[in-house]
């Protein structure tokens, strides 16, 4: 078999397990079929907290329930009532390296099953993001990045420096295993990079709040950028995850932010968001 012939084969299930979600006439994007009895993972911001529509790749449409969403880390877990789905072979992304060949699957600008290839770029600290030389568009997020036997190793999730970013499949297994008892400060984040004391460092802009949730009780707002925790700026971007994920209910934390210029801190004490099904 050729080289062309080996890849192929490696993506076709890769397409078969990629399923389009579309949330209203406009809004679309990519989820992967992460349990063959329904439970798909996508990013939130894709479903935007709205219970979409699913399209598999043989072209059925079934109506999909939210049965866990995690805004902070991006990841949204849904379920529809069919079985036997051809689920993905989730992979170890502890085991990957930089320089290892990847592939992207997705549905960018509403092209089903889309197709890009390149290498892991570089993997942040902790192992919480993938950084990929992939070529991603609207669309794409929501989507699987694969190695080459064809394993899901994260989902992805954003462009940032021309760089396709994504969750690693261990961050996605533990979103499963801990929803509904775990820390959750109740927001919507989007990455960014400031200058402190014209130094750049990292941030996370404050995009939407959840009502009666952790942030909004401490008086953190939209447009509020994260900067630090206890005193200390983010010395990567994932660091706020990673303090989160390593942290308890009931935890007070002192979070850093700039707002409108201004750098202000706020003590937070860390809930747990339970509800019937599950909990991010």
């Amino acid at each position: 078999m050729s080289l062309t012939e080996s890849f192929a084969a490696i993506v076709e299930p890769l397409r078969r397990s990629t399923v389009q979600v579309r949330v209203g006439r406009r809004g679309f994007g990519s989820g992967v079929i992460w349990r063959s009895n329904g439970l798909i993972i996508t990013n939130d911001h894709v479903v935007r907290g709205q219970e979409p529509i699913i399209e598999l790749s043989d072209g059925r449409t079934f109506a999909a329930t939210i049965a866990g969403r995690n805004p902070q880390r991006d990841l949204a877990a849904l379920r529809i009532d069919v079985t036997n789905l051809p689920a993905i072979t989730i992979g170890d992304s502890e085991q990957i390296r930089v320089g290892e060949l990847v592939f992207a699957v997705g549905n960018p600008g509403g092209t089903v099953g889309a197709v890009t290839a390149g290498i892991i770029h570089t993997i942040e600290s902790k192992n919480a993001w993938i950084q990929a030389d992939v070529r991603l568009a609207p669309g794409n997020s929501g989507g699987a990045l694969a190695n080459a036997k064809g394993e899901v190793i994260g989902i992805n999730t954003m462009i940032m420096n021309g760089k396709g970013l994504a969750i690693p499949s261990k961050v996605i297994e533990q979103f499963l295993k801990n929803m509904g008892n775990h820390p959750y400060l109740g927001v919507e984040l989007q990455a960014v990079r400031v200058a402190i004391a014209r130094r750049p460092t990292y941030g996370w802009l404050i995009t939407a709040i959840e009502p009666n949730g952790t942030a909004q009780k401490a008086g953190l707002l939209p447009g509020d950028i994260l900067i630090g925790v206890r005193g200390t700026m983010f010395q990567s971007q994932n660091e706020l995850f990673w303090i989160l994920q390593n942290s308890n209910v009931g935890d007070g934390l002192t979070l850093e932010f700039l707002r409108g210029g201004q750098h202000l801190s706020r003590n937070v004490i860390l809930e747990s968001r339970h509800d019937e099904l599950q909990a991010a």
